[in-house]
């Protein structure tokens, strides 16, 4: 028993249905509902994201260092060289219970907590405010709203009859 899954993967489409970190609250609500979810349904969903980490790659520093070698090779001895550092960040999406469905994420974002900045726009003074500050307060309402809009995106254009594939690993085709 599952959904039907595609049996190619397209980083396009991937990046024009998924809403980026940088949306703000116009954006993310126009994002889901063109996929036929309502704002209840975004809030909801959000708070799904709360177990994992995100992963942030920083390349674009460099740095120079002056280096001096005592060793054979001392006409070599004044040389300038670049380091480029590569870091990989992984902060938690909650950093408050990182390991646990829970509201956690939503009393993140009244204390102004949010990762991202599309986080932080679900508590930023818009219209979505009073859900979020229901959900961080009633989990039982957060948990129960979550059910019901993975089931509404659950059923976003499913694949039928002989297209795609249920997978036995959801990593890869079968």
């Amino acid at each position: 028993m599952g959904r039907r899954d595609s049996m190619t993967a397209s980083l396009d489409a991937a990046n024009n249905d998924i809403p980026t970190p940088t949306f703000d609250l116009s954006d993310l609500t126009k994002s889901f509902s063109n996929k036929g979810l309502s704002a209840t349904d975004m809030i909801a969903l959000s708070g799904g994201t709360l177990l994992g980490k995100l992963d942030v790659s920083i390349s674009a520093v460099a740095y120079t260092v002056k280096v001096t070698l005592t060793h054979p090779l001392q006409h070599h001895s004044n040389q300038i060289v670049q380091i480029r550092l590569v870091t990989i960040i992984s902060p938690p999406l909650n950093a408050s219970t990182p390991y646990a469905f829970d509201n956690f994420y939503y009393k993140n974002l009244l204390n102004k907590k949010g990762v991202l900045h599309s986080d932080q726009q679900l508590f930023n003074g818009g219209s979505v405010d009073p859900q979020t500050t229901t959900y961080s307060s009633n989990m039982a309402k957060f948990f129960t709203d979550f059910s019901v809009a993975m089931v509404k995106m659950g059923n976003i254009s499913p694949l039928t009859g002989s297209s795609g594939q249920i997978r036995k690993n959801c990593r890869k085709i079968n």
